[in-house]
């Protein structure tokens, strides 16, 4: 914008120099010869008088001589009864042109080698026409022309540079604006939400920053209140999770009272982790840095470990593959475990009793697949169980546990992703990006091709069926 702003700027002075000074430059050459043919009919005048009176060779040549140079001015005086024809000083014009002037008895020029004459008339006392030739020579036309140029030029080019600067500046105070206007919106894009812009440069620019620092301030206090929302929300939990623990205490003691105590205890610590989250407002998800995270194996086995005892209760078949080696991915561990038990509680919740699951963990060269499949009914329409609040169209599901598997993923820069399984129910697929390179929005579709090629690679020892214990 900036240096389109100085094109145009000088695109329009020069045209205003070109408009202007190309007709004053005429105007300058043609006052120049004005003024040399204007020097020489003072000349030729000033020999006149004496032509009226007398007609002597003596006595022009004085009057010549006084008036000019010999070799700038001639007399041409015609032959008239007994009296020969008189040629004063050295002729340059043709005797023709000569003849013509003192024929129709009025003054011309004429083009001559290296110059221009004037051939003034003068009416002598014999009635005859004598004709006085003034030499002009081209040095004297064109005398302080080009140095009348030259300054023309010189003011011309200090216009169109004064131009740039002024449009610089003019670009300047305009574009730097617009840019930090466009910085607090990728800053504010990507989540830092004390970015502001001053207030500052042209009229619309500085109405635009007022109105981006008044949305970014909304967009704060409305963050601060659904954080609260979900605290107050988390925090109306702890009464009934409170009777709830002392109903599973009074249960004795077997393995679904412990089981229902550790539910309950588990149940306690999530929502503990949801308060202070809110209140904090820390984000969890996709831990920064190297050697921050979680050992996704050891999550994938702790989870299993807890939702197995409930699968042997309902006669459910599982198995866990690739969960035997550590599998480091950047996530927290209370994210996977959320994502996870998500995953996992929808297969309890949506299938009937008896149908099989498992959970194979994949750990490629840039990213970790883990795959969660049912031998359910599957999902009908996969789209819109991914969308927030849908869910799968069955009685209970709201499609939250789905957007918090899906933005896990999307923190990392990796995506979930809906299909059939080869236990013949659905299949949730977790793309954990390792090094983070999509996470700036807008920028998965680069590489969205090859890492959906080397997606089909990592996935494809799944694509085989496996027997179930």
């Amino acid at each position: 914008m900036r240096w389109a702003l100085v094109k145009v700027c000088v695109a329009v002075t020069a045209m205003v120099v070109v408009a202007f000074a190309v007709p004053l430059g005429l105007v300058i050459k043609e006052m120049a010869r004005d003024r040399a043919f204007s020097n020489a009919e003072r000349e030729a005048a000033a020999v006149a008088p004496a032509l009226s009176i007398t007609t002597e060779r003596d006595q022009l040549e004085r009057v010549v001589a006084s008036a000019g140079s010999d070799s700038g001015m001639a007399v041409h005086i015609p032959a008239a009864g007994d009296q020969q024809a008189v040629d004063i000083g050295k002729q340059r014009a043709a005797g023709k042109d000569i003849a013509t002037v003192r024929r129709l008895g009025r003054a011309s020029t004429t083009k001559v080698s290296g110059g221009a004459t004037l051939l003034q008339p003068v009416a002598l006392s014999s009635g005859a026409i004598a004709v006085v030739e003034v030499y002009v020579p081209e040095s004297e036309v064109s005398n302080g022309v080009g140095t009348a140029w030259a300054v023309l030029a010189g003011v011309g080019l200090a216009l169109i540079v004064g131009s740039v600067a002024v449009a610089d500046r003019l670009g300047v105070r305009m574009v730097q604006p617009a840019q930090r206007l466009v910085e607090g919106a990728h800053e504010l894009g990507e989540g830092k939400l004390g970015s502001r812009v001053p207030e500052e440069g042209p009229t619309e620019l500085r109405l635009a920053a007022v109105a981006f620092n008044s949305m970014a301030d909304q967009v704060v206090q409305l963050l601060a209140n659904e954080r609260e929302l979900a605290a107050d929300l988390s925090h109306r939990l702890r009464t009934p999770l409170t009777v709830l623990r002392l109903n599973a205490a009074s249960l004795g003691d077997g393995p679904a009272a412990e089981q229902t105590r550790a539910a309950v205890a588990q149940l306690e610590r999530e929502v503990d982790t949801i308060i202070r989250t809110a209140r904090d407002a820390k984000p969890q998800t996709a831990a920064a840095g190297p050697g921050a995270g979680c050992d996704a194996a050891e999550v994938v086995r702790e989870r299993m470990g807890f939702w197995s005892a409930l699968a042997e209760d309902e006669g459910r078949k599982w198995r866990v593959a690739g969960a035997d080696r550590p599998v480091r991915i950047p996530v927290a561990r209370a994210d996977l475990g959320a994502a996870l038990d998500a995953l996992l509680g929808n297969v309890f919740r949506h299938t009937a009793e008896g149908t099989a699951f498992a959970v194979d963990l994949h750990n490629g060269e840039d990213a970790v697949i883990v795959l969660v499949s049912d031998a359910g009914p599957g999902i009908a329409d996969p789209e819109a169980a991914m969308a927030r609040g849908r869910g799968s169209g069955s009685a209970g599901s709201t499609g939250l546990g789905l957007d918090i598997v899906r933005r896990l993923a999307e923190e990392t820069g990796g995506d979930v992703r809906i299909g059939s399984s080869v236990l013949g129910g659905t299949e949730v697929r977790i793309w954990i990006q390792l090094d983070g390179r999509e996470r700036t929005p807008g920028r998965r579709g680069h590489r969205g091709a090859g890492r959906r090629h080397r997606q089909g690679k990592l996935v494809s020892t799944f694509n085989r069926p496996r027997s179930l214990p």
